[in-house]
């Protein structure tokens, strides 16, 4: 499989891990659209809903971007506050800027995981010798991408603490 052509869907476009493993980033005032996404047990309940407005909203401003990265901050095990990397300000949406050093570790397999890439991100920043403060995750295809795909790459990013 690592040498077939990948058929994008339409929908997600196909994800290259080594984008992001283990690379360390930085941000100054990274602009995002940033919204909430109702959850049970860190399941989104209307990420969808909450993902056509935005997208609606980004397209009419003229404002994606290449790289469709959007983060989740997971705060509770109830609901997560999305960011969606945007080129510009968005009439209409609520804006976000993100800074700071991060380190980047790609993941796959299912979503149950996360739990466990969360701790092995804990020790791979505890490698580095850093600490970290935040963790975003970032979900590279939506559900029915990943399975047309064969894989279900997941990206955290750990904002290193000041």
């Amino acid at each position: 499989m690592e040498n077939q052509t990948i058929k994008p869907t339409g929908c997600c476009e196909p994800f290259d891990p080594k984008l992001w493993q283990d690379k360390e980033v930085v941000w100054r005032d990274k602009i995002f659209v940033k919204d909430h996404v109702t959850s049970f047990l860190h399941m989104p309940l209307n990420m969808g809903r909450i993902m056509v407005k935005n997208m609606a909203l980004i397209e009419k401003a003229g404002a994606k971007t290449k790289n469709h990265l959007m983060l989740a901050d997971e705060k509770s095990l109830w609901g997560a506050d999305i960011y969606i990397e945007v080129a510009k300000e968005v009439p209409g949406a609520q804006m976000a800027k993100i800074s700071g050093s991060f380190l980047a570790k790609v993941f796959e397999g299912p979503y149950q995981n996360a739990g466990k890439w969360a701790e092995e991100m804990k020790k791979y920043v505890e490698s580095k010798n850093k600490k970290s403060d935040k963790l975003y995750f970032f979900y590279t295809t939506c559900p029915k991408c990943a399975k047309a795909y064969g894989k279900n790459y997941v990206v955290l990013f750990a904002k290193m603490a000041d």
